[in-house]
């Protein structure tokens, strides 16, 4: 024998509910050889639907399989690599829509807190329907089959704007308590768990070349109890099944056709992919001879249940039927049930095929006794543990929280999350009451502040949602908060310093402010649905009425410029407002275009106009000073002596208008 390689070597058990099968391989030129196998059944039911009932005798099982595996090869067998069984998940589908501010832009943080939030929503639902049972489950894995903005299809919703978004999330879940069983069955017998993995992952990795597994393709591992079932699509599995029938349901169906006991039953079962006359002796002690076709005629009807019951497992987790369907297990050998599978389905029956271990590539020196479909997941868990030379599990502290993740694909900081019950909504900053009010009958609205998003470290380290965890990393969350609500005064509303300059007086456009038809005179905070009202002088028309004057008699000018009736006064215009006669002189001279050169705070400036006199105040048209905001005293001056708002300008005056602190 040659010389085995420790370090190379992996023990890979499959602890099935007939069987356990332990391989022992190396790996030799990047191909897995496989050492030696055992095979033992279980002497009574230890084991249903793939979990461990009797840990006692299951360990006892195991104990053998390696004692005899180690007398074999002459080594001692300490490190193992083991599956969970895949009828134990529990897949839920489940649709979620949230509500969003259209305002804000939907981005990657938004996009997997609602995937977070959907996960969690199946989570609740599973743990409303197993409430009774007692047992805990956690998210593996999840696929988001679609995404929707306001009711209609998206296929990415990161960088759209909307009211509500939702996702439809296929998510599957594993009881703990599949682990913990596990676990507790090698530690008694001796053995580190190096890898785990699911047995629809491990038998996936053989039976189905990765170049394949972009394709959809159901694996369908039928053993004794149930029939276990994998999707692939798009290079990876997207959802797993269970059909709650399997070749247990061909053995009572015989046992009770022909009167035999549940052994013999068996016997004759497995005989008939192999045999065409099969003699057996009835409970009564009667002989028969009967041939293959007649013994399955007479089990058609549970042949057809079988095949009906796992398609409808495959169309209900993968909506339509798969390009292809791999059967595996010792109950896929059964004759017929290939071909009613793909009626069921509608497809061809050579898309329907069993695999046994002669199609699997990289493995060699295969034992007859493991050429069976029921030998690709135990050859599949040690192929699967020496390709994937690290933990399925990990663990990690979320805020201080140990927790122990099934890593079936990387793992990020936001599958943590999830599994801790962790509410996504609070990874989201909220943004602060909206403040509404009126002005003169005009809704306004005055925003709230955003809040602060949530800070997530990893090791002290900032970090996202999206980054990948290893075994002993450190997860802290600081979750978002919630801004402050929108705050606004009075004269944030109404400028009530609005003012114009009117034949060189000053005058207050705002005569009045009521808020809730009280008269307000303070900068008073504004409440939301406050209603404000504010008498103002708006139009030139309006401004001969609050001076008494008659508007057929006076015209009105800006910069020399005359006034409609209907301008509207703006803060700081200086407005002339001239009888009827002596607008007419100005505006025969206005003919005249003008040119001043004037010395303005220091610089030589030249002003061209078209008035017959310049005064100081047109100066304010062609400088620019805010008067709104007083910032000390106001210096005006023309050569050095304080300025008149109506005293003329000549030519190189030196004009001085600035504010003096």
């Amino acid at each position: 024998m040659d010389v085995i390689n420790i370090n190379e070597m992996i023990f890979s058990l499959d602890i099935g509910t007939r069987t356990v099968i332990g391989v022992v391989g190396e790996l030799h030129d990047n191909n897995f050889k496989i050492l030696a196998s055992e095979i033992i059944e279980h002497e009574k039911r230890n084991m249903y639907d793939g979990q461990i009932h009797d840990v006692n005798s299951v360990v006892n099982i195991v104990k053998k399989v390696k004692e005899k595996l180690e007398q074999k090869l002459n080594i001692k067998l300490d490190k193992v690599a083991i599956a969970a069984a895949g009828r134990a998940l529990k897949t839920y589908r489940t649709k979620l829509e949230r509500e969003v501010d259209s305002s804000t832009e939907i981005d990657s943080r938004l996009v997997e807190s609602l995937e977070m939030e959907s996960i969690q929503s199946a989570q609740n639902s599973l743990d409303e329907k197993t409430k009774d049972e007692d047992t805990r489950y956690y998210c593996v894995g999840y696929t988001v089959i679609n995404y929707y903005l306001d009711g209609n299809f998206m296929e990415n919703l990161e960088g759209h704007r909307g009211n509500r978004i939702g996702a439809d999330v296929l998510a599957t879940f594993l009881p703990y308590t599949v682990v913990d069983s596990l676990y507790t069955v090698m530690d008694r017998v001796g053995l580190e768990v190096t890898s785990l993995t699911l047995e629809p992952i491990a038998a996936m990795n053989i039976a189905v070349k990765k170049s394949l597994r972009l394709l959809n393709i159901a694996l369908v591992d039928i053993g004794a109890g149930t029939s276990d079932i994998a999707i692939s699509r798009d290079g990876t599995i997207v959802a797993y099944a269970m059909a709650s029938v399997a070749g247990d349901e061909i053995t009572e169906s015989i046992a009770k056709t022909f009167l035999l006991d549940f052994d013999a039953a068996e016997k004759l079962k497995i005989e008939l992919a192999s045999k065409e006359l099969h003699k057996f002796v009835d409970i009564l002690g009667l002989e028969h001879e009967i041939g293959t076709d007649e013994i399955l005629d007479r089990i058609d009807s549970t042949i057809k249940i079988i095949a009906k019951e796992i398609a409808a497992r495959i169309l209900e987790f993968n909506d339509k039927a798969p390009s292809a369907i791999f059967l595996i297990g010792g109950g896929s050998q059964l004759p017929r049930l290939n071909e009613y599978i793909a009626e069921n389905l509608g497809l061809q029956k050579e898309r329907v095929v069993i695999r046994n271990t002669s199609i699997i590539e990289n493995i060699t020196n295969i034992p007859e006794q493991l050429n069976g479909p029921d030998a690709i997941t135990p050859i599949g868990i040690g192929f699967y543990a020496l390709e994937n030379a690290h933990r399925d599990f990990i663990e990690v502290k979320v805020n201080d929280q140990k927790i122990k993740l099934f890593n079936t694909k990387t793992i990020k900081v936001s599958d943590a999350l999830t599994f801790i019950g962790f509410n996504p909504r609070k990874l989201i900053p909220k943004k602060g009451e909206d403040i509404t009010y009126y002005i003169n009958g005009e809704e306004k609205k005055a925003l709230g502040q955003s809040g602060e998003a949530a800070k997530i470290y990893v090791n002290d380290q900032l970090a996202s949602l999206e980054r990948k965890l290893k075994n002993g990393d450190s997860v802290r969350v600081i979750e978002a908060t919630q801004g402050t609500k929108a705050e606004i005064k009075l004269f944030d509303c109404i400028d009530i310093y609005k003012k114009i300059i009117v034949n060189n007086k000053l005058l207050n456009l705002i005569l009045d402010v009521k808020v809730n038809q009280k008269t307000v005179f303070d900068n008073i905070r504004i409440n939301d649905r406050d209603i404000i009202e504010a008498k103002e002088i708006s139009y030139v028309e309006e401004l001969y009425g609050q001076l008494n004057m008659d508007k057929d008699v006076h015209l009105a000018y800006k910069a020399g410029e005359l006034l409609n009736n209907d301008y509207v006064l703006k803060n700081n215009d200086v407005i002339e407002i001239k009888p009827l006669e002596e607008s007419k002189e100005i505006k025969l001279k206005q003919e005249n275009n003008n040119t001043l050169k004037l010395i303005i705070n220091g610089e030589e400036t030249e002003i061209h106009h078209s008035k017959t006199s310049f005064i100081f105040v047109d100066i304010f048209n062609y400088i620019e000073i805010d008067l709104s905001k007083p910032q000390g005293e106001l210096i005006l001056n023309v050569n050095g002596t304080k300025a008149e708002f109506t005293q003329e300008l000549k030519e190189n005056d030196r004009v001085e208008v600035y504010w003096k602190n």
